[in-house]
Parts: structure tokens; sequence; C-alpha cells
């Protein structure tokens, strides 16, 4: 069997410029930053490196509201940088994903200044406006960052529709005439050389004809409403006639970050006959600590690890040979993995290891943030002030101005803000972790002295030194790329184990999620004679007197059957 698909042969690393590597001493990464540490890449042994908003912004929502689609960022450096990055990258065999928002703009940007002048203005459809209702606004939908989707403009007496910041406000898709420089924009950015791209907020690019209120049985000011602006067959149109008159000759790589779906409706967009997106982010593992989706994240609650296994094994299973899955603990808007799902304290190396073995293992692509492949961990800054993230400091004030008390909201804070995946990349045990000779633009993790990359490069034990090896044994291995994966153990509260199975050849993944030490039987097939350790995170396997394997504290391991 020959494999020639290239996007799902790949490993992807995740790079937030602002936080990665400033190479001119402002405090800010930049993408002379990042050409500096192309070997650091190479060397790990990633395909594709996907880069967050590098594009002209005023900085609202740290880049996601795009000023100019064909400008990089002052801070950043100039087009004539990114040219040579992208095509050093390439000379490196490293592919460049570019983070793409199709939702909305800033409301800097020349279409919306336009746009706002009058009612009549060429450009006013291109954005989505509505007079009030009896003094109030259009309708009861509910910001991602709290409040009203809807902003009032005095210069019309109209409000417009922004589902983040007031400084975001979403395209109309239903204008042609937007679209066709939406689609001209995505081929000039494909004619330019770039490899893909991971569409921001792709799921609300439409919203609900006539935008209707949302159920409201308790009178609320806003409610979420998310069901009417989430995944609406629109979007599919919108998605199917950008490939074809895009997309399609470049064959490039394409992720959708769409919430609110699970695997079966996640088919809509990745099925193999939809002819829209390689693969898209889901959402439904990243609430598994959280009372409710959406704003509710800061809701905690403990989560369990036969409910996770649950959510990963219906994507593993209903997207298998139909589609495509994109594989990630985090990202720039999450927490730190090694602190959400492992220990980040006298097991941080082991149980990193093990969320490595984890979502290298599994089938689609792995997607790897800066800084997991050394187990950066979630900050604790003291106070509000220390902190960047709009969305942060929005749920500060309001929880605040309600009465909660202040280390009520700071703990919420310290688990879920996105400002916790956003410190700078500990490069060294230098000031500022090496990453800048200036002040940084956040503060850096005061634990940079122990947990960064130089100390890991001389440790053969590290977690960067095991991240290596499970990239390339993914590479080696067809099975942890293509094979069929069937979950064992369902309800096992501790342990997460699953096969990997191509042709004739089979892989055992077995994971200890938990510090304590719980005994495992070899499945049916498996034994002693037959099973061969590919990798582990501990130097050797303990077993029982009936020959159960007997894991340790955050244990990985892989076998492979020998035949």
């Amino acid at each position: 069997m020959v494999y020639i698909v290239w996007w799902k042969e790949s490993v992807v690393y995740q790079i937030y410029p602002n936080s990665f590597k400033d190479s001119d001493g402002d405090g800010q990464g930049d993408l002379q930053g990042i050409y500096d540490k192309l070997d650091y890449l190479t060397g790990l042994g990633v395909d594709v490196i996907w880069i967050c908003p590098i594009y002209d912004s005023p900085g609202h929502d740290n880049g996601y509201d795009i000023r100019d689609y064909y400008s990089i960022l002052r801070k950043y450096g100039t087009m004539e940088d990114f040219d040579r990055l992208l095509a050093e990258a390439h000379k490196r065999g490293l592919k460049i994903m570019m983070d793409l928002v199709l939702n909305h703009t800033s409301d800097e940007h020349a279409w919306f200044a336009e746009s706002r002048s009058s009612q009549v203005n060429p450009k006013r459809d291109y954005y989505i406006w509505r007079s009030g209702k009896n003094g109030q606004v259009p309708n009861n939908w509910e910001s991602y960052f709290g409040g009203s989707v809807w902003k009032h403009d005095p210069e019309t007496n109209e409000y417009y529709l922004h589902l983040y910041t007031e400084h975001q406000p979403d395209l109309n898709w239903n204008n042609a005439q937007m679209a066709e420089e939406m689609y001209e924009m995505v081929h000039w950015w494909l004619q330019k050389g770039v490899d893909g791209f991971r569409f921001d907020a792709v799921a609300h690019i439409a919203k609900a004809e006539g935008l209707p209120s949302a159920h409201n049985p308790d009178n609320l000011p806003v409610v979420p409403a998310y069901q009417l602006f989430s995944n609406l067959e629109q979007v599919h149109s919108i998605l199917n006639k950008l490939n074809d008159m895009i997309l399609k000759p470049y064959g490039p790589m394409t992720v959708g970050e769409t919430s609110g779906l699970g695997p079966e409706q996640a088919l809509a967009y990745v099925g193999t006959d939809r002819n829209e997106l390689n693969m898209v982010f889901q959402f439904e593992h990243m609430f598994v600590d959280a009372q409710s989706s959406g704003i509710g994240k800061w809701n905690h609650r403990d989560w369990k690890l036969p409910e996770l296994k649950e959510i990963m094994s219906r994507w593993q299973t209903v997207l298998h040979d139909r589609g495509w899955n994109a594989n990630y603990m985090g990202n720039h808007d999450q927490p730190r993995p090694v602190s959400r799902f492992g220990n980040d304290g006298k097991y941080r190396v082991r149980s990193a290891q093990m969320l490595a073995t984890w979502m290298l293992t599994l089938e689609g692509t792995p997607y790897i943030y800066q800084g997991e492949e050394i187990g950066m961990t979630n900050v604790a800054f003291l106070d509000i002030e220390d902190y960047r993230d709009i969305e942060t400091m929005n749920y500060y004030r309001q929880h605040i101005g309600q009465g909660r008390a202040k280390h009520e909201v700071m703990q919420a804070i310290w688990r879920k803000s996105r400002d916790n995946a956003r410190t700078p990349m500990q490069w060294d045990d230098t000031k500022h972790a090496g990453f800048t000779d200036g002040e940084p633009w956040i503060q850096v993790n005061e634990n940079y002295p122990e947990i960064n990359v130089a100390d890991a490069e001389r440790d053969p034990q590290s977690i960067l030194h095991y991240y290596r090896k499970l990239i390339a044994l993914r590479k080696q291995h067809k099975v942890l790329i293509y094979g069929a994966y069937e979950l064992l153990l369902p309800d096992d509260p501790d342990i997460y184990a699953y096969t990997r199975t191509l042709d004739e050849e089979q892989m055992l993944v077995i994971l200890n999620f938990r510090e304590h030490e719980p005994e495992m039987q070899w499945p049916e097939g498996w034994n002693d004679e037959n099973a061969k350790t590919v990798i582990s995170n501990v130097s050797r396997r303990y077993s029982t007197d009936k020959g159960a394997i007997l894991l340790q504290p955050y244990e990985a391991r892989i076998y492979r059957m020998q035949r």
C-alpha cells in the first residue's frame, strides 16, 4: 500500500510569533527570530510551521484583527523578511501554513472605514449592519468575549455585528463582491508560495437568515446563540467554492477552526467526498474540564479519563477512511497541556512525555504548540495588570464587578487564561529566558531557569529528545499514521490503551494518566513473548507475579507485535 498524502504524514509546529523569538530587542518576537530557529525546528523533525497571524493589525486580539491582509505587521518585519523566511524554510524541507481570518477584519480595515462612512457606501454591505429594535440592540446574541455582539456606531446610527471584540466586525459573506475580494486575497498568498492555511473561526462565516434572537427563557440581556452562527449550511457552499476556484490547483494543507460539532458533523467539512477542508480542529476534548462549552470554559470541573477516551475515540473511528483528524492538546488559545492533563510538578517530565506519546500515535496530523516539546507550564501572575489577553481581562472585570472574590477569579484565570500559552518561549536560563534582550511584551514564566531548550538539549532523557524520537518513530511506521484505531479498556479511570493496525502490522499504545501504579492485563493476542517495546518513557517494564503489566506514574509505552 502506497501513501503520498503529504499533509497526513506531516507533523505541524505552531508558532505564536509575538512570543517565539525576538531578534531586535523590542520585546516582541519577529520573523527574523523564526528564521534564526529554523534549524532547531528541522532538528525537532517537524514538517510544517503554522504561524499565527503576522498581518498588519492594531493588535486588539493579538493579530486576529487584520487591518491589511497584504501587509506584514511592522513589529514582525517586512514582506521581504517573510519571503526570505518562506524561501529558507522551503530549502530545509519545511512548509509554512498561514493563519487566515475569514470571519472578520479589524475595525481599522479600509473596507470598514468605507462601510461605516454612510448607509449608501458601496462597501456598506461588506459587513453586517442593522438598526436597533425599540432602542435596543438588534438581537440577543452573546459575544465570545462577553456582552452583546452588537456595537452602536453613531456615524450612521446603526449597529454592526462582532462575534468577538468590538474591534473585529464580522464580514458579510452574502455580499458577492466582498467574497470575490477575499478569494483573490487567498489566491495571492498561494501564488507567493505558502503551503497551507489554518482558517480561523471559519465555522462562523455564515449566520442564520434574518439574524433571529436566540431562545431566552430567563429573559437575559444576552445569551449564547452558537447554533445561529456556527456550522450552517452556507459555510459549506462558501468553502466548496473557495476550493474549486482557488485552492485545488495548488493542493495546500487546510484546517478549519470549527467549534460546536462532533465527528459526524465534521465529515461535512472533511469527508473525502466534500471538496472543502483537509481537517478541522474539534473542541470537544477542550471542554472535558469545563461545566459547559463556549464562555463556560472558566467554570472548572474535574475531568475524567473515560470521558476523554470516549470523545477522542469517536473522532478516531468515525473519521477513519472517511476524513482526517487534526490532533492537538494545546495551542495559543488553551492552557498548557502538562498543567491541564498531566502533572506539572513532580512528574512534569514523565507526564509531558506521556502526553506526547498520545498525540503522536493517534490517527491524524499532530500539532505541537511551541514550548510543548520542553514541557512549558501554565503561569500564575498575581495581578491582572500582568495579563495581556483581552478575553482574560474582560472575564476579570465582569466577575469582580459582580462581587466575586479576587482569589476565586484569579484561580480560574490561572487554569484557563489564554496567556498561559502566550508567555515567551523559554530558550535558556539567561535573563528573559533568551527570548529577548529587551523587556518582553508579557512576563516570562518564572520557572524558565529549570525549563528551557538549552537544558533540554543537554539532557538525553529530556522531553525534547523524547519528542524527537517519537516524531522519527511516526515517520518510520506507517501504522502510526494510517492504522485503524481500536480503544481498549474504555471504562478504566487511569489507563488509556489502544491499538493501531495496518495490514499485518499492529502496535499497542499504553498510557497511564495518573500518578499511582495501576495494573493492566495483556490484551487478547498479546503477551510477554510477542510484544516488543518500541519506545517508553521509563527505563524498564514492571510485571506482577501473574504476568500483568504494572505501570509506573505517567508511564507511556508502545509495543509492536512480533509476528
